[in-house]
């Protein structure tokens, strides 16, 4: 996902499902902790599953700023055996986690775990790739009113306006399936 440019509306959200960057997400309440509770006053973000939380989706979602060096492990692994005793034993090393060599934040179309901090972006001027939108031919053309799917499969997704509420609009359609669109305050 490309930010192109943003408005005012910048919130950390802690993600209450897996979420691909991207999508339009709304705002509810979550059960997430970290670091003794420090995710308790930030909202939950999630997809739509109905009418009305599609017409509450203007926040398009994308991964928490990460300033640890490379690389990533995520979930964040505990490695008190390691510490004390070496990586002499698979026992030492008790974690599951996907290992990333890259930031997340700069590779599109990755998924954003279950309870992880992420950012909400609220009006502004958006670029995603093809996969974040249902394809219609009328989405190529700039002005096109947008809403939000909150069915399966296409939860999150922006889809020409049909007759829900209209969250965005279509800014620029890029031949190699890139669409740029705009959240409607």
């Amino acid at each position: 996902m490309e930010i192109n440019h943003y408005g005012d509306t910048i919130l950390g959200v802690v993600t209450t499902s897996e979420i691909v960057e991207g999508r339009m997400v709304c705002l509810t309440s979550h059960t997430a902790s970290r670091d003794y509770g420090s995710l308790t006053d930030v909202p939950g973000a999630k997809l739509p599953a109905s009418a009305a939380e599609a017409a509450r989706s203007r926040y398009v979602i994308t991964f928490e700023q990460d300033n640890r060096s490379l690389p990533l492990y995520q979930p964040q692994p505990a490695f008190d055996w390691a510490l004390r005793y070496g990586w002499d034993q698979a026992a030492n090393a008790p974690f599951s986690a996907t290992v990333y060599l890259t930031h997340p934040g700069v590779q599109e179309g990755l998924t954003i775990p279950s309870g992880v901090g992420a950012l909400a972006f609220g009006e502004g001027l958006y670029t995603v790739p093809s996969g974040c939108y249902v394809y219609a031919a009328t989405i190529e053309v700039p002005g096109t009113q947008l809403e939000v799917a909150f069915t399966d499969p296409d939860k999150g997704k922006l889809q020409v306006y049909n007759a829900g509420g209209i969250v965005a609009e279509v800014h620029r359609y890029y031949s190699d399936g890139r669409l740029t669109f705009k959240i409607l305050h």
